[in-house]
């Protein structure tokens, strides 16, 4: 399968503000941006809020084309749900959770530009350990997200394939020529990655 864009940007290397800013703190202004997604009602504060997440994201240095592309590969999504909650419930609504959703999109490209994969999983990990004493694996928890991660442009990746098939036959208006093909090679994904975990011995609980 060929390269394609992800939901969120690779790692960039670099030397600046936003890459030696503490790993906590980053995490903090994910966390933050989820949060508010679910508290701002007014699509001025959410345009406000984009702006400055979009800023962070060009001080990292990955660039312009990298924060288009983030965005890009959600907007047919968002499109559809910002259009429904017009219909539903008015213009200042529908925008307003669009923009909410690539605060959170945009958030999390800056911490993933400016994080190595290995340092992110590993922040996890240092955050999950708390919760030992209340039966959590943060071994198996920073297990899931690089699985996540590795999946996101797999499945990214399908979609796009898929598309231009379906383009190229005439269909790219048929649902059942978009989602079933896509469905498929995620399934039989998850099952080879499932299959390598256990082979492995990974991701199952430790025998006392």
């Amino acid at each position: 399968m060929r390269g394609h864009g992800f939901l969120i940007a690779n790692y960039v290397r670099g030397n600046s503000i936003i890459h030696r800013t503490p790993l906590w703190l980053k995490f903090l202004v994910v966390a933050v941006c989820g949060a508010a997604s679910f508290l701002i009602v007014d699509w001025a504060v959410s345009v406000a809020i984009f702006a400055i997440m979009c800023g962070l994201f060009m001080l990292t240095g990955a660039g312009f084309r990298r924060l288009v592309r983030a965005i890009w590969m959600v907007m047919p999504i968002l499109l559809v749900v910002g259009l429904f909650q017009w219909w539903q419930l008015g213009a200042p609504t529908g925008a307003r959770i669009v923009l909410n959703v690539l605060v959170c999109v945009v958030a999390a490209s800056v911490l993933t530009a400016t994080t190595p994969v290995q340092d992110l999983l590993d922040g996890v990990v240092a955050l999950a350990k708390p919760f030992r004493r209340f039966g959590a694996d943060p071994e198996r928890f920073a297990l899931t997200i690089a699985v996540m991660l590795r999946s996101i442009p797999f499945i990214a990746g399908a979609f796009s394939d898929v598309r231009d098939s379906a383009r190229a036959r005439g269909l790219e208006r048929n649902p059942r020529a978009l989602v079933l093909p896509v469905f498929i090679t995620t399934v039989a994904y998850a099952r080879q990655t499932g299959d390598a975990l256990a082979a492995r011995g990974l991701g199952e609980p430790e025998k006392d």
